[in-house]
């Protein structure tokens, strides 16, 4: 009698691991980019951090993916009613913390520190300064993203995504797409 157990513990190991592609974005100010579909289409999440500006732009990222958005300094009424300030979620069993003006390690804004410290988040994500930043707190034992801005309002000269892979709980991969002016 043959008796094949490779075959059977590889299928086993791939169903027992869990990755998440997630796409990350930020300050859109209503601006949609056919790129935005593009570059998330493989995405099983996408989170934005605010300052989205218009609810087209939510309802077209949420057509390509589950959506995790906060509202920004920009965002009205309608988007204020549908999404929160502060938004806190898991993912893979990674807590996850997102607003829209949060700091930077060493200098988050007023009363953010005070609640990653109660909310302990393994990745923090921030918009508001149009500034890309990927920087890990050791302090705080978490991972800040600032995917800087993807829309046209502001100074910035390049726009930004970021793509973010979770492999059972622990970020493998991360990439910045720049997008033209």
């Amino acid at each position: 009698m043959i008796r094949l157990v490779a075959p059977l513990a590889a299928a086993e190991s791939f169903l027992s691991s869990i990755m998440t592609r997630i796409g990350i974005l930020s300050d859109t100010h209503a601006l949609w980019d056919d790129r935005y579909a593009l570059h998330f289409a493989d995405c099983d999440q996408i989170w934005h951090a605010g300052d989205i500006g218009s609810a087209e732009v939510a309802d077209r990222l949420a057509a390509i993916a589950p959506l995790h958005a906060v509202v920004g300094n920009i965002d009205g009424s309608p988007l204020r009613r549908r999404f929160p300030e502060v938004d806190i979620f898991e993912v893979e069993g990674m807590k996850i913390l997102m607003t829209h003006i949060g700091g930077y390690p060493g200098r988050y804004a007023p009363g953010m520190r005070s609640l990653l410290i109660k909310e302990k988040p393994q990745i923090f994500v921030a918009g508001h300064s149009h500034i890309l930043k990927i920087i890990n707190d050791p302090a705080l034992r978490c991972l800040h993203i600032n995917p800087g801005a993807a829309g046209r309002q502001g100074w910035q000269t390049v726009r930004t995504l970021v793509l973010l892979t979770l492999d059972n709980g622990v970020p493998t991969d991360c990439q910045v797409v720049e997008l033209s002016r």
